[in-house]
């Protein structure tokens, strides 16, 4: 299961979303996708899940929604935002 870390804060807008890793200090903005993506993983939701409403919720295209899902995902794992 897929979930933020416990040292990371996130508030979200209609803007998107800002994190904040109070571990490391660093602060990480998101957009609107990015901030649902992070919504999603914070209620539980896997990398299936998460590309399915992505497609749903944007009118993604399915392959391009799960390419840039696990390219996200990559990356909050680079930054230690992402524990497995």
């Amino acid at each position: 299961m897929l979930r933020l870390s416990t040292s990371v804060r996130c508030t979200h807008s209609a803007d998107g979303a800002v994190i904040l890793d109070i571990r490391q200090g660093s602060m990480f903005r998101f957009n609107p996708t990015g901030s649902r993506v992070l919504e999603l993983l914070s209620a539980g939701a896997d990398e299936k899940a998460i590309v399915s409403s992505l497609v749903e919720e944007f009118s993604a295209d399915p392959a391009t929604a799960a390419a840039d899902t696990g390219e996200f995902l990559t990356l909050l794992r680079e930054h230690a935002l992402l524990e497995a």
